[in-house]
């Protein structure tokens, strides 16, 4: 197995470990993002359920593109956006709309963009603390942590997933 391919499948088992709340306490879906990728969490916990009111867009897919934009975005407040971050932004959404599974919820709009809004997207899956939509949840943040690390990879960062714990 080449190191991209094990770097990937290292964040998708990472991301889900964190958010299945077996091998350690649960942890939301924007601090997953975080952690994945051995981020400072404390920002992240801004998109647990939506932006906490369940109002705002997916947890998992605002914290994929902060991720990348940690790694690609340009550390002058002032800078502009490289066309490498630009590119990379554009990649992640697209294979986000190709390959989160996003459910009933995640329809398309009249303006043709898809809608992430947490309440929307985890509605249909029944109770917000029941297993279905936690099920639902879990492999919508292991995906996209899949894709993040995709993202990063084809873009040319360079980063580890260390064992949780560690």
């Amino acid at each position: 197995m080449s190191k991209e391919i094990e770097l990937i499948a290292a964040a998708r088992k990472k991301a889900l470990a964190l958010y299945e709340g077996k091998l350690v306490p649960h942890h939301s879906c924007g601090v997953c993002m975080a952690l994945t990728f051995n981020l400072p969490s404390a920002p992240y916990q801004a998109l647990r359920r939506g932006g906490v009111t369940g109002d705002g867009e997916c947890g998992a897919i605002k914290g994929g593109e902060l991720v990348i934009g940690q790694y690609f975005g340009d550390p002058n407040p002032a800078g502009p956006v490289s066309p490498k971050f630009r590119s990379a932004m554009a990649h992640f959404r697209s294979q986000w709309e190709k390959r989160a599974p996003l459910g009933p919820g995640g329809r398309r709009r009249p303006d043709g963009t898809v809608d992430i809004i947490c309440n929307h997207l985890t509605g249909p899956q029944g109770d917000f603390a029941g297993e279905n939509r936690h099920k639902f949840c879990m492999e919508l943040v292991a995906t996209t942590a899949e894709i993040v690390a995709e993202t990063l990879l084809k873009f040319g960062a360079t980063f580890e997933i260390k064992p949780i714990g560690k």
